[in-house]
């Protein structure tokens, strides 16, 4: 009799064990995705993009949290945050990586030096893409992925017609040396400012202007503080989305081929949807009345170029002249 007792309530262990494991099992991995701007941009969507297709295809084994415009962590905290482990996910722009140490993404701040979405693809999506990611691995960091955001425009309470129209303002920029020599080109007083402090900035007149994507002049809207909209084009804000490498790496392999796989097709419709989000955002600002858009005659762009495009040389000691130089060759730029 004791010894079925014994048996019994060895039984109901070995039972117990069992639902608490499988308790655990089912426990899904928890991925925060943090992100500083809003849900209805190009970055926005695609963030919302990849959690519904991890979530769907590890058939809730992920459970993605996405975190938008800047609610977890501010631009100038969430690298660090990353690397601690308090979130596993971010979409920062590559900028964001010259103040962490690694100095070869300012190669994206170069003004000018893409002309399009296809020359930026052949850079993003080929042997140099590849490269830059394996220079973050040392912080901890695994790349994931390159979405675009799309290209730079200048805004101010003034029309900026030519680069001297530019002169003396002050113009906020994300952290970056290489933004800010571009300022300092251009004769500008750049001011390094967190993306979601600008509108209150350009406000209260703490920033003249700004250079930003349309999809970001308007989410944010910029529109209602800035009169003026140049078409610029002249630099792009490219996004790397990444992880925490410690938790990457730690993935079960088979979730971490789902989720390879998500990104492969949430970045196709990051960057699919990218040209005509930022379309249809100024098409927005065009409508509100609020902003006047101007176009550059050919002449004038030629103008902004050759103000511009001095600062490739000035920064070749500091992103590296090989690096460059293996851009150009992608791109077919010729200085």
């Amino acid at each position: 009799m004791n010894g079925w007792k014994i048996a019994t309530a060895g039984s109901a262990l070995v039972v117990a064990t069992m639902f608490g494991a499988s308790a655990i099992a089912q426990s899904p991995i928890v991925i925060k995705f943090s992100h500083v701007v809003a849900v209805d941009t190009p970055k926005g969507k695609a963030a919302e993009y990849f959690k519904k297709l991890a979530e769907e295809r590890t058939k809730g084994r992920v459970k993605v949290e996405v975190f938008p415009n800047s609610q977890l962590y501010k631009d100038g905290e969430e690298m660090e945050a990353l690397q601690l482990g308090s979130v596993q996910m971010l979409a920062p722009s590559v900028a964001k990586f010259g103040p962490l140490g690694v100095r070869e993404y300012e190669v994206f701040d170069l003004p000018y030096i893409f002309d399009n979405f296809a020359e930026l693809h052949k850079v993003t999506q080929g042997a140099v893409g590849k490269m830059l990611f394996q220079k973050l691995e040392s912080k901890g960091i695994a790349g994931l992925a390159y979405w675009d955001n799309g290209f730079k425009d200048m805004s101010a309470n003034k029309a900026l017609k030519l680069p001297a129209d530019v002169k003396g303002l002050k113009l906020r920029i994300q952290s970056s040396n290489v933004l800010e020599a571009q300022m300092r080109a251009l004769a500008a007083l750049p001011q390094k400012m967190s993306f979601s402090e600008v509108y209150q900035g350009l406000q209260t007149g703490v920033v003249d202007g700004t250079e930003n994507p349309p999809s970001n002049f308007y989410t944010q809207k910029m529109h209602e503080v800035q009169k003026f909209l140049t078409m610029t084009d002249h630099g792009v804000i490219e996004y790397a989305v990444i992880a925490n490498k410690k938790f990457w790496d730690a993935l079960p392999a088979d979730i971490r081929t789902t989720l390879d796989g998500a990104m492969a097709d949430a970045t196709k419709y990051a960057n699919d949807i990218a040209k005509k989000e930022n379309d249809d955002a100024l098409e927005g600002v065009k409508k509100s009345g609020k902003t006047q858009i101007i176009t550059l005659t050919p002449e004038e762009k030629a103008e902004w170029k050759k103000a511009l495009v001095k600062v490739h040389r000035e920064m070749e000691s500091r992103i590296g002249k090989e690096l460059i130089q293996a851009v150009y060759k992608e791109t077919g730029f010729k200085p």
